[in-house]
């Protein structure tokens, strides 16, 4: 009997409730099973990470110079620390409030956490865009991190939309897809602010576009996610309406499907205190660290890019910097398209982690003697440095996401992500703040 029950299909052995969203899902994934890499759902998941992505670092090309406007700043100098203010503002808000988001996800679904947090998108970040003044724009960035909680909520809904065998591969989107608005953001910002002055036969001077020069990218942005929003209307809920789980029976089938029982990723705790459930805190911290490491590397570069030489900066234009990026981001594409899922199934999610944090203090190092370079060397140079440093990162931050997600049951999936990003949002605000003081 023992042996008959072990051989029974997990279609009959999991029970689904009718009127259950989650059960719904779960079902048609059980249903699914040889039909291949879910497209569509890598997509959509595509689409919502990079709603949130892209009002976060759009700002970094022409902040320097949106400051400078506010004539608030009594010294050149003195500018990038006002800028760092505006840049972790944003963090703060959001440190204030994901884990909110995440209990909200855990309480009433993932589907409705997205759709407020994509919406806030729409409303703030276009108001960000028509700032006249510095605590205009220090109200509107706090108020859009506050309402923008929802990447928590996202990955959870991507661990749990995807079959076992292709939840790394969703999770994986999603950061690429937050790597990506982390480089097309300042792209955006770096070829449409001020399009007065590089695009005269278009807007003309004296026009709207001249009195407010930074609010096209921001438009461009928040209609974005505008698109988003309304997409995300018929995303189903993947979230469970009733006590029982299926998160024995899904663990199963990660056993059936050969993946190994003991393995440390998998390993989830019912009902577990989260702060005590080390699995998830370290990598939480970890985390955390690289975040402040690497929205300061954003900042950092941004201002170090366009600041003149007499504070040691390169002198870029805004057009030069969106030119780097977007050879970083198209390099990016390629990676999560064409090598990750291979780099993933070599090294594992965590070993890919470990390997690339260590890769990454080289590379950095490396950058003082590429600015010795001018001309095409100093951008060919810039171009292949920061490509690397956006591909490492995104490899990092995936395995953290997939451990994380593995290391909890579905009901606290919500709050682990939410203290992740509460923890990665205070690390995050402490980054452009101290780069902006540099």
């Amino acid at each position: 009997m023992v042996e008959e029950k072990g051989k029974q299909p997990l279609l009959e052995r999991k029970k689904y409730y009718e009127n259950c969203p989650g059960c719904k899902v779960d079902k048609a994934k059980e249903l699914s099973e040889g039909q291949g890499v879910p497209f569509t759902k890598l997509f959509i998941m595509w689409m919502v990470a990079l709603s949130a992505a892209l009002p976060i670092s759009s700002l970094f090309p022409f902040l320097y110079f949106m400051v400078r406007d506010f004539n608030i700043a009594k010294t050149e100098a003195d500018i990038s620390s006002y800028a760092g203010y505006v840049g972790s503002v944003f963090m703060l808000g959001r440190c204030l409030t994901s884990f909110l988001w995440g209990i909200i996800a855990d309480r009433f679904g993932r589907k409705p956490a997205i759709l407020i947090g994509v919406t806030s998108v729409v409303v703030f970040n276009t108001l960000f865009g028509l700032s006249t003044s510095f605590w205009m724009a220090i109200i509107t960035r706090f108020l859009l991190g506050s309402f923008n909680g929802y990447l928590g909520p996202v990955r959870a809904y991507a661990a749990e939309i995807f079959r076992e065998e292709h939840q790394a591969l969703g999770l994986s989107t999603v950061s690429a897809a937050w790597g990506i608005g982390l480089i097309i953001g300042p792209s955006l910002g770096g070829y449409l602010a001020q399009p007065v002055e590089k695009y005269p036969n278009i807007f003309p001077k004296d026009s709207f576009w001249d009195k407010f020069p930074y609010f096209l990218p921001n438009l461009i942005t928040s209609a974005f996610a505008f698109v988003v929003a309304i997409g995300c209307i018929w995303i189903p809920e993947t979230l469970h309406n009733h006590n029982s789980s299926n998160e024995f029976t899904e663990y199963a089938e990660a056993l059936e499907n050969g993946i190994d029982g003991t393995d440390n990723e998998k390993i989830t705790k019912k009902n577990e205190n989260l702060f005590l459930n080390w699995p998830l805190m370290s990598s939480v911290i970890a985390y955390c660290v690289f975040s402040l490491h690497d929205i300061a590397y954003q900042e950092i570069f941004s201002l170090w890019a366009v600041s003149p030489p007499s504070l040691g900066g390169l002198n870029f234009t805004t057009n030069d910097v969106g030119n780097i990026l977007s050879v970083s981001g198209l390099a990016l594409i390629i990676y999560q398209l064409a090598l990750y899922p291979s780099v993933q199934r070599a090294s594992g999610a965590i070993g890919s982690t470990r390997i690339s944090a260590l890769l990454t203090i080289p590379l950095l190092q490396s950058y003082p003697f590429i600015a010795l370079f001018s001309g095409l060397a100093l951008f060919i140079g810039l171009s292949i440095a920061s490509s690397l440093k956006s591909i490492l990162s995104i490899t990092i931050v995936t395995g953290l996401f997939v451990q994380q997600n593995r290391v909890v049951e579905q009901h606290q999936r919500g709050a682990a992500n939410g203290i992740a990003m509460t923890g990665m949002s205070l690390f995050k605000a402490i980054g452009p703040a101290s780069g902006g003081a540099m």
